[in-house]
């Protein structure tokens, strides 16, 4: 079977390759392979199953990887570029994120889907993975065990990364990009849950609060965020903490600095508290009403006083050791991978001519927010844009 391009990974990155070439209008006869039972399952649980395809603060500083200029050459000048590959309104919500107008992610895997099946794509072939690829004079060759041949001039390889492996997506296929000399960088969950010292919260689990949190490795602030912090047996959980994950998943003894109230100043609460604790309440509940009681019987535990400036300190101040990650299996994303010094501008290979990478499977990973939506998208794009003027 031949082809003018294969692109195996049918996720939100190979779905955008496939959709931008196919309504090229240059004829080209294309095969998309994925090893999935359906095509963008990933993409269909994204933001919460509403679609969060990109965001508005769209900025070379909310992106990790080896290259971040080219990163930002591909990803960063648009915020809606991506949005050229469906055919329906979006819209956007005080924090940036772009969301289709339906708020629903599956709508927009029906919109690429019912894109692809039409002509001239030639082949979607879903439960295929593919194990091993040939390069031969005149381009690549899939051997299956069938005894099936899939051939074709230019190959991309969009098959994700490691984390969450119910959608096959459990870092083997990293073993494609290796056999042509490829290296990868070190991996790491990313967007995802922390472990960390429950010392002071274990009577806190299912209990979310409002924070801002700040990551500090080495006495150096990473990166401080706001939001939801769910407090869990194993540490924290929250949007929060998915979006400082990415900045402490790689790093050895990083900690987690809670400050509660965060619209309050130490001040105004100090005032509060002492006016409750000059009330007679007891200890235990000068943070009540507050605070959800829980938390702030465990902020006061803590201080271990019912000094109300040192209560105030520790609510400030609420210092949790990080531990570690709970893993790719609970990942959103995968922070490493193909070493982008082994990339071209067009994210081609260096080692292998008309062998393209687009998405997660490269060293790309991006903060909470639509950012690794709008990198799978516009990186599918821009291989595609590579592959029409070459072909």
């Amino acid at each position: 079977m031949d082809y003018d391009v294969i692109i195996i990974g049918g996720g939100a990155a190979g779905l955008a390759c496939a959709t931008r070439l196919n309504k090229s209008g240059k004829n080209l006869k294309i095969a998309l392979i994925d090893a999935g039972d359906r095509l963008g399952k990933k993409l269909a649980a994204t933001g919460n199953g509403q679609g969060n395809v990109s965001n508005k603060e769209l900025t070379a500083e909310h992106y990790h990887s080896g290259n971040v200029d080219l990163v930002a050459k591909i990803a960063c000048t648009d915020p809606y570029a991506c949005t050229e590959l469906f055919g329906c309104l979006f819209t956007s919500d005080e924090k940036g994120r772009i969301y289709p107008a339906g708020k629903q992610a599956s709508a927009l895997v029906d919109d690429l889907i019912n894109s692809i099946k039409k002509p001239p794509l030639a082949l979607v072939s879903t439960d295929c993975k593919v194990e091993k690829i040939i390069k031969t004079a005149k381009g690549f060759e899939i051997p299956f065990s069938s005894g099936v041949i899939y051939k074709a001039k230019v190959l991309v390889v969009s098959t994700g990364g490691k984390a969450q492996k119910q959608f096959k997506t459990d870092g083997s296929a990293y073993s494609l990009a290796t056999a042509f000399g490829h290296t990868l960088t070190p991996l790491y969950p990313s967007l995802v849950q922390l472990k960390s010292e429950t010392q002071y919260i274990k009577t806190l689990k299912g209990i979310r609060a409002d924070c801002a949190v700040t990551a500090i490795h080495n006495g150096q602030t990473l990166k401080k965020v706001r939001g939801d912090v769910i407090f869990t047996d194993y540490g924290v959980s929250g949007n929060a903490i998915f979006s400082i994950s990415s900045y402490v998943a790689d790093k050895q003894g990083a900690t987690l600095l809670l400050e509660f109230l965060p619209e309050f100043s130490a001040e105004d609460i100090e005032v509060s508290v002492t006016a409750r604790k000059n009330a007679g309440y007891e200890t235990c509940e000068l943070l009540s009403g507050t605070l959800h009681n829980q938390i702030g019987r465990a902020i006061i535990k803590r201080a271990g006083t019912d000094s109300p400036k040192k209560i105030v300190q520790t609510l400030k101040n609420f210092i949790l050791p990080v531990l570690g990650t709970l893993g790719f299996d609970y990942a959103q994303v995968t922070k490493g991978g193909i070493n982008m010094a082994e990339i071209t501008g067009e994210l081609e290979s260096k080692f292998v001519k008309n062998l393209f990478f687009a998405g997660e499977i490269l060293d790309v990973d991006g903060d909470c927010g639509g950012y690794n939506l709008q990198w799978a998208f516009t990186s599918g794009m821009a291989v595609a844009d590579a592959i029409l003027k070459r072909l």
